[in-house]
């Protein structure tokens, strides 16, 4: 007689509004009151994350910072400390991998966890999920979210649920009585566009979503998206965690007080978006063979163009002079820029092509070290402190 397979149980974690929940914990002052993290007012930019407390005033992620103001100018506004926030994260996935052999992080502030067969060393899956909150908030005194369910999608859905400070478990035999009342707004992928043609039908709740056929759901919405919702209603998704891959890119971008023609000023900064790619190339080991800029008009029209290298690159002279080539060459010079970017992507140590010996663009052991002393100096006194001198080209007009 063939063996039952175990249920798969998927545990997803999700700290609350992890930046502001950590200036919190760190300023007493800040306790119990609205706090902003992201950009400061009177800059544009806009909300990384914020408290409960600032929710209240229909304040979110990525809404602009005027904005924000606006809504809550009682607000605490802070610049992020990306160096707390990462010293918290990294103690906060040390205890999942103590829960699990297999935790997949898709951000800063949570990961999921494969917790199928781990009742008999730690419990059943409300009892893991209260040893985690438990145990991040020993750690770090921040609370987190769980989620438990058969796949990715429950998991994801059941710790957005009772947030913050939430648990919920939802096992297979009540997928559906979870899902029937939920609005259909809370699916994935289900944006402003989306949503019209949603309403437009008449459709409020996941349980009428159910309603529909797949043929008729693919008419409406499209055949990729259609069948993504006809499968989400069902509470049907991957249930596959793992180690996610390296990142496929690495940017920097920035946006500016006033809008600018200013050469001198894009090329500057330009110039220092470029100095932190190298840097972080560098440290993560990579080198990328696509060179790649953004650019943004006052009106948000926004532009990409890229190139690719005859060899994979994390210098930063070879990397500032193509994106500046890039700029030189977009049709932009001249216009008022809103923001400009740029970043490196696609891994590699070549493309196939035999290198020549003597080409003075292939780096050297002499460039190895100058970069390499270059970052430390970096890391020990902060950057704009050294950096290595690029030809001061004036582009063409």
């Amino acid at each position: 007689m063939q063996e039952k397979l175990a249920p798969r149980l998927i545990a997803h974690v999700d700290m609350d509004a992890f930046f502001a929940s950590i200036e919190q914990r760190d300023r007493p002052e800040c306790r119990s009151r609205p706090v902003v993290v992201g950009a400061l007012p009177g800059n544009r930019g806009v909300v990384s994350t914020c408290s409960y407390e600032a929710r209240e005033f229909g304040i979110r992620s990525a809404m602009p910072i005027a904005e924000a103001y606006r809504r809550c100018p009682n607000a605490t506004f802070l610049k992020p400390n990306m160096r707390s926030y990462s010293e918290a994260s990294d103690k906060v996935m040390a205890i999942l991998a103590s829960i699990s052999p297999v935790v997949e992080q898709v951000s800063v502030d949570e990961a999921y966890l494969d917790i199928s067969g781990l009742e008999r060393l730690h419990g059943s899956p409300e009892t893991i999920g209260r040893k985690i909150k438990a145990a991040v908030w020993q750690a770090t005194e921040l609370s987190c979210s769980v989620g438990v369910g058969s796949n990715r999608l429950i998991a994801k859905l059941a710790s957005e649920h009772n947030k913050p400070d939430g648990l919920t478990v939802v096992l297979a035999d009540q997928i559906v009585a979870f899902l029937d009342p939920m609005p259909v707004a809370n699916l994935r992928g289900v944006g402003p566009q989306t949503l019209k043609t949603v309403q437009r039908l008449g459709i409020r709740t996941v349980r009428q979503l159910r309603e529909y056929t797949l043929e008729s759901l693919q008419h409406y919405f499209g055949e990729k998206m259609g069948g993504g919702l006809y499968r989400q209603a069902r509470g049907e998704a991957s249930a596959h965690v793992g180690v996610r891959g390296e990142r496929s890119s690495i940017s920097k971008e920035t946006t500016f007080g006033e809008d600018t023609k200013d050469l001198r000023k894009l090329r500057d900064t330009l110039r220092q978006l470029t100095a932190e790619v190298g840097r972080t190339l560098r440290r993560e080991g990579l080198k990328g063979q696509v060179v790649s800029i953004k650019v943004r008009l006052p009106g948000f029209e926004t532009y990409t163009r890229q190139r690719r290298l005859a060899f994979a690159e994390d210098r930063d002279s070879m990397l500032f002079t193509v994106a500046w080539e890039l700029f030189a060459t977009s049709g932009k010079m001249g216009q008022p820029i809103r923001l400009i970017g740029m970043g490196v992507s696609d891994w590699g140590e070549g493309s196939g092509t035999m290198l020549d010996l003597f080409d003075s663009t292939q780096p050297s052991d002499r460039d190895h070290r100058l970069y390499s002393m270059m970052d430390e100096a970096t890391d020990r006194f902060g950057k704009g402190k050294l950096s290595l001198g690029i030809p001061d080209k004036k582009p063409k007009s």
